[in-house]
């Protein structure tokens, strides 16, 4: 397909997005206005130097500069003006619902309030629902490189606004991090009537998924690009219609794979599992949902049909009601037919 006519074919597709850190969502121009507003140095003088540094060998070096952003983040106006300038931008490249993640733990280490971070977040995905007509869910990540006991201080601080979010997830340094570490939370979390999922598998070890399903009993799997390396796995993810949230252009970025076409995604819709792509920490990564669609068709060769059924997939794995989710897909199939 020609170049115009797939930006096109993608720009219109009613799209959910499911694996996106809002922290990793904060551009550089908006990063230096509220540092400049907060009274807060970077260790940067221009946003073209700090664009400069976002060239990472792994994902240790993108999380070093991540926590240097998030310390500019303190008010609840920050958080909102964060979240919300996130929102107008995927709004308009045709996202319609989000399932977007937050990293409490980045805030409340800096003595920021739990209550700071979750109001202004949740206001600008109010604003969205209302203004946007955007559908959200809202995820409260567990940060994988501290303790257990450090993952249970945040579930008890989330308890007063439990009626904001959604799940809770497992993010940050993987390696050396199983997910079999916070067995314990994600039991407790589940009481609290929260959905579970874990990053598994991106830098980790196949085990690390088996561990994510077998251990935490996750509903849906944040990368498992290595479950290709075990048809066991691929089998079992199969029978349990779990989802994958596929992030490529994160992937490229971080080394995960070293160019485009070695991306498993086609793999895996081939091999019929619920693959779904997303853009993670787009604002260092470069590029939103449109850019990771555009990139993994193009290295691909993604076909229509291919297309089609990565938007179905994330409808049919997102957190939106039976009712919603049939009428969204139906929406996807209707603007692939009259494309």
């Amino acid at each position: 397909m020609q170049t115009t006519l797939l930006k096109k074919l993608i720009q219109g597709i009613p799209k959910a997005e499911l694996h996106l850190h809002i922290e990793g969502s904060f551009e550089p121009e908006l990063m230096f206005e509220i540092a400049k507003r907060n009274k807060v140095s970077l260790d940067y003088d221009s946003v073209e130097s700090l664009k400069k540094a976002y060239k990472f060998n792994n994902l240790q070096e993108f999380l070093d500069i991540y926590y240097v952003g998030a310390k500019v983040l303190l008010y609840e106006q920050d958080f909102f003006d964060l979240t919300w300038a996130y929102l107008k931008k995927v709004h308009r490249e045709n996202v319609v619902h989000v399932e977007v993640f937050f990293d409490p733990q980045t805030h409340t280490d800096r003595g920021v309030k739990f209550e700071v971070v979750i109001k202004g977040i949740s206001g600008a995905l109010e604003k969205a629902k209302k203004e946007l007509g955007m559908s959200y869910k809202l995820i409260m990540s567990y940060l994988r490189h501290l303790s257990e006991e450090e993952a249970f201080k945040t579930l008890e601080s989330s308890i007063p606004y439990a009626h904001l979010i959604d799940g809770v997830g497992l993010d940050s340094s993987e390696l050396g991090n199983p997910p079999s570490k916070f067995v314990q939370v994600f039991k407790e979390s589940a009481k609290h009537g929260f959905k579970l999922v874990a990053h598994a598998g991106e830098e980790g070890p196949v085990d690390y998924i088996w561990e994510a399903l077998e251990l935490l009993n996750v509903v849906r799997v944040d990368h498992g690009n290595r479950c290709l390396d075990d048809e066991k796995l691929v089998k079992t993810l199969i029978n349990k219609k779990m989802g994958l949230t596929l992030c490529p252009l994160s992937n490229l970025e971080l080394k995960v794979i070293q160019k485009m076409e070695d991306h498993p995604v086609l793999k895996m819709l081939e091999k019929g599992l619920l693959a779904t792509i997303h853009s993670d920490d787009p604002a260092y990564f470069g590029g939103y949902m449109n850019e990771n669609y555009y990139e993994t068709a193009k290295a691909l060769d993604l076909k229509k049909e291919h297309l089609m059924q990565l938007a179905i997939n994330a409808f049919e794995i997102s957190w939106l009601s039976t009712e919603e989710k049939k009428n969204r897909i139906s929406e996807v199939k209707s603007y692939f037919e009259a494309f």
